[in-house]
């Protein structure tokens, strides 16, 4: 894997965005959210936004998080997460999400790591769901179906506190993945 550089920000930075944007909406196609609520999720110091950085300063891998929950029970939401077409396949998406855990578990104490994956069963669904088992993410058996996108989604769980199994069968864990979106959309 060639060498990257690990970064992440809190402050709105345009001149990194531009440089993220193309792979951003390659990766997420539909159900990305706009530039604007993602600004805006950085001014109210909700989100970050992680960036994988060749020996070039171009970027080759980027991520949206943020962490919700209080004092002992929090916990980082992987809103986005894509590797640049030319690296995957290569261990860059395991090195990348391995800087934001050792990240979020540094700054911010988090005692897990919670994204949502499309359910499905295509051969790509299958190709998401093995990365992130691989990478140590649990998934669970509950879909949940939000009201406003057509394709219903799964959690996967990465516990960082010892525990071995999320605490049922997902349900559960959707009470975090939605505190972060109701924020995220939340004007002001």
């Amino acid at each position: 894997m060639m060498d990257l550089q690990f970064i992440t920000i809190d402050k709105w930075d345009e001149v990194l965005w531009e440089q993220m944007e193309q792979m951003y909406h390659e990766a997420f196609p539909s159900g990305a959210k706009s530039k604007g609520i993602l600004r805006s999720m950085l001014d109210r110091h909700i989100a970050y936004l992680h960036a994988g950085l060749n020996q070039q300063g171009k970027v080759a891998a980027m991520a949206v998080t943020g962490v919700v929950g209080k004092a002992d029970d929090k916990i980082l939401i992987i809103d986005y997460l894509t590797v640049g077409k030319e690296l995957r396949g290569a261990g860059t998406g395991t090195w990348f999400l391995g800087q934001i855990r050792d990240w979020a578990v540094q700054e911010h104490s988090v005692r897990g790591i919670i994204i949502e994956a499309e359910a499905g069963t295509s051969d790509v669904h299958k190709e998401r769901f093995h990365f992130w088992e691989r990478n140590g993410f649990i998934l669970t058996s509950y879909v949940h179906q939000y009201i406003w996108v057509p394709e219903p989604y799964q959690a996967m769980l990465l516990p960082l506190d010892g525990t071995e199994q999320p605490p049922d069968d997902g349900e559960a864990l959707f009470r975090y993945i939605n505190a972060f979106h109701s924020k995220a959309y939340r004007k002001g």
